[in-house]
């Protein structure tokens, strides 16, 4: 198959493909676009089930990712990178090093952070070959993992979603289903639980499931029974593609906000969804807040940029996530276009108003 002909090539700026033998490396970083500033994005390793695969998630992702940075206002454009492999099995400090290499190699075009199947230990590693990595600064409340402030921004959004949806100013008695309760989906879970709503959860790990049970009095649910649940709220938080044809026409929640990315398996699905009357809070702007964290950690290398303003900072980023799908809602609603779209127009306006392509003296290199 084309790259350029791919159904979801959507004007990548570059895509660059590497094989590293005697690691066992075989990687794909996706540059969308960098108009407003370097393509920064995760570095996600899986055991995809064939290139073409793995092609088309970081296709996708890095798209996702230019417009979820325009959305959240940050001088950053959109990329990602997929290493093919089994995290578990397969990793060791040679491909990691190798793919930092891979990605030296780019001059700072593409930024790299952790991403699923990858941790703050990973990209330190990758870091001992480039200095492009970021979501590692120890000085940050995390220590550079920038998970809870995505799972923030989902609360923030969730929030934001059944107030205008539920007409609620609290979440007293919600009923949220969660799918998956990884590191963003269980950090959600607790701060639902703080706020009072009620949880009904779902992981393919049993071990998660069992936590959240003990931990937040949450309510287990096998596999796809979450998506017919009568609850309040779907908050997809695993992989791509959870509205899908088996999927929708199951679902009886009036929203669907979560942390996943991708989760629309096609446009159409977002069409489908705003016919049924259902509140889709769109995920690049939903789970924007590690992007957000990442990119404040970044400006901590500036001077005059310290703690205290990196905290101040992200805080009032991530919590203007509500703000931006307050937007999102009303334009939709006065227009009676499908949320996604919406979200789409706002960012597009954002991006394709830069009149340069990225050059590597930015101050974030």
């Amino acid at each position: 198959m084309s790259v350029f002909s791919h159904s979801e090539f959507d004007e990548h700026q570059q895509v660059a493909f590497f094989n590293h033998r005697a690691s066992g490396l075989k990687a794909i970083i996706a540059v969308h676009n960098t108009n407003l500033g370097p393509a920064l994005g995760g570095c996600r390793m899986w055991p995809y089930a064939s290139d073409d695969e793995a092609l088309t998630d970081v296709l996708r992702l890095s798209r996702g990712m230019t417009y979820k940075s325009a959305l959240a206002n940050l001088q950053l454009g959109g990329g990602k990178a997929v290493i093919i492999g089994d995290p578990v099995r397969d990793k060791t400090d040679a491909l990691l090093h190798a793919m930092g290499d891979f990605i030296q190699g780019l001059g700072g075009r593409y930024i790299t952070a952790e991403d699923s199947g990858t941790s703050v230990a990973d990209m330190l590693k990758i870091g001992e070959k480039t200095h492009f990595v970021s979501g590692v600064d120890k000085v940050s409340a995390h220590g550079g993992d920038p998970s809870p402030s995505t799972a923030h921004g989902v609360f923030v959004s969730l929030r934001e979603a059944v107030y205008h949806k539920l007409g609620r100013t609290d979440l007293k008695g919600v009923k949220v289903a969660i799918q998956g309760l990884g590191n963003v989906g269980y950090r959600l879970a607790e701060q639902l639980r703080d706020a009072g709503a009620e949880l009904f959860v779902t992981d393919i790990i049993q071990a998660n499931v069992d936590r959240a049970v003990r931990e937040l009095n949450a309510t287990a649910v096998k596999g796809d029974n979450i998506f017919s649940l009568d609850v309040d709220v779907f908050a997809p938080c695993a992989l791509g593609a959870a509205i899908n044809d088996q999927t929708i026409a199951q679902l009886k929640a009036s929203i669907v906000a979560g942390a996943a990315n991708n989760q629309l398996a096609t446009v159409e699905h977002g069409y489908q969804l705003h016919q049924r009357g259902i509140l889709y809070a769109p995920d690049y702007v939903v789970n924007a807040g590690g992007i957000v964290d990442v990119y404040c950690q970044r400006k901590m290398l500036q001077k005059n940029y310290d703690v205290e303003n990196y905290a101040a900072d992200l805080d009032a980023k991530v919590e203007g996530i509500g703000a931006t799908l307050r937007e999102i809602f009303v334009r939709s609603d006065s227009e009676n276009i499908p949320t996604f779209v919406i979200a789409d127009q706002v960012a597009e306006e954002r991006f394709t108003s830069a009149k340069s392509i990225y050059q590597p003296e930015s101050v974030l290199a």
